[in-house]
């Protein structure tokens, strides 16, 4: 039988790699969508009012002569 290398264990007759600690975990795609899920919800419900400049408000042309 062959000798398993450094990393992984035999469950089996198969050779499989050791797990890894909880701290390397990466996030999946999932979370990922899930987090731009949530903050395109966020903006639908409470708004981006903030991000979106307010459009300058036109000056009324005069109507009336000044020598009046």
């Amino acid at each position: 039988m062959a000798k398993v290398p450094d990393g992984f264990h035999q469950v089996r007759g198969h050779i499989r790699r050791n797990p890894k600690p909880m701290s390397a975990k990466r996030m999946s795609g999932w979370m990922i969508a899930g987090l731009l899920a949530g903050a395109w919800l966020w903006g639908q419900v409470f708004g981006f009012d903030a991000a979106t400049p307010t459009p300058p408000k036109p000056n009324p042309a005069i109507s009336t002569p000044a020598d009046r």
